[in-house]
Order: C-alpha cells, then sequence, then structure tokens
C-alpha cells in the first residue's frame, strides 16, 4: 500500500511539473504622461481656464504600453474623488479608442476632431456650463480655493470588445458615471486591465 502510494505521489508530481502554466493577466500595463509626473503637481497649461481658475486647459499627453493579450479597444476616463459634489468630478472621457492606438497626443482633448478615427469623446462633469467650449471636451482641475490638493485619477481600461456601447448597452450620451458603472463592473471579464496615475492640484 506504501509502495502504491508513493508510486501514485511520484506520478502526481511528474503530472504537475509538465504541465503548462496558466496564462496570467499582463501586470505590465502602464500608463503614463510626458507632461504630468506620476504623484506630483499638474501644471498650470492643463489646468481649467474659468470657474476662477486661469489655466490654459490644454489636455496632457498620456501614453500607455504593454496592454493585455486580446484588447480589442481602450476606455479613458479622468477623474476627481475630491471634489464637494458628494459623487466627486469627471474631467476627460474618451471611449472606443482602438487598440491599435498607443497615446493621445498633447491637447486631443480639446479638438474631438483630432481623437484616433473611431475614438469617441464622451461626457464630463463640465457639460453645458461653458468652461471647457463643446460637450465631451477636456476640463483641467480647478478644486476650491483652500481646499487640500485634490488627486487626479487617469485610468485606461483595456477592452476585449470593439465596441464598449454595444457590449454594456449603454448610449454614448450616457453620463461618465454609466460609463464607470459599465467599465469597473458591468462588463465583468471584458475587461481585461486597468493601467492608471494620479497627480494633484490645489490653489
Amino acid at each position: 500500500m506504501k509502495l502504491l502510494y508513493r508510486l501514485l505521489s511520484a506520478t502526481s508530481l511528474s503530472i504537475l511539473l509538465a504541465a503548462p502554466a496558466m496564462a496570467q493577466p499582463s501586470t505590465n500595463f502602464r500608463l503614463s504622461s510626458p507632461d504630468i509626473v506620476p504623484g506630483g503637481t499638474i501644471g498650470n497649461k492643463f489646468v481649467l481656464n474659468g470657474f476662477g481658475c486661469s489655466g490654459e486647459n490644454v489636455s496632457p499627453a498620456l501614453v500607455w504600453k504593454n496592454a493585455p493579450a486580446g484588447t480589442r479597444s481602450f476606455a479613458l476616463q479622468v477623474y476627481d474623488p475630491d471634489a464637494p459634489s458628494g459623487s466627486g468630478w469627471w474631467h476627460w472621457t474618451v471611449y472606443n479608442i482602438p487598440a491599435a492606438v498607443t497615446q493621445l497626443p498633447r491637447g486631443v482633448g480639446n479638438d474631438p476632431s483630432r481623437l484616433p478615427a473611431g475614438a469617441n469623446p464622451g461626457m464630463n462633469d463640465f457639460q453645458d456650463t461653458g468652461a471647457t467650449g463643446a460637450n465631451g471636451n477636456y476640463g483641467g482641475p480647478c478644486p476650491p480655493v483652500g481646499d487640500k490638493p485634490h488627486r487626479y485619477v487617469f485610468r485606461l481600461y483595456a477592452l476585449s470588445v470593439d465596441d464598449l456601447y454595444a457590449a454594456a448597452g449603454i448610449p454614448k450620451t450616457g453620463t461618465a458615471a454609466l460609463h464607470g458603472f459599465a467599465l469597473n463592473k458591468a462588463l465583468g471579464g471584458k475587461v481585461l486591465g486597468k493601467a492608471s496615475f494620479t497627480a494633484y492640484y490645489g490653489r
């Protein structure tokens, strides 16, 4: 009996050693910006020009690499969780960015026609305020005077679908929160990875 146990144990061990390793999701998916240092302060060029702020309101350049295998599109959301709104504040959103794209040049958030073909500029929380021009444009930081510096989270999602709207069943005119729910919950395993960095601004 002991001999049989030893033989079975040895056989099981050899099978385990010979089995191919299970594929693991990429942990090297990275998002960065040549214009903003992660953990640093956002420069005036990228700050809102409105609501009492006098920045240039230019969208920063973003670069990413090592997207997970199977990625077919990307979605970008830029969010301030410290805004005194009870629900934070979305500053910039872009959806259905094609999988072949690896960067958004500086200023594309100010002119949707400069976005990659197929990408859709989504809603933000400056809608219809006049602070950022046309709907869907980038709106820079502008926290209330006296607040401690707010966090601005730049997050890129890698998706296994070409069309976020079709996959999630949401309209292009949906709020950033609705898109955020789809990206963080409803799409489930269709979200292959997330890459992000956080920067700060206060006044």
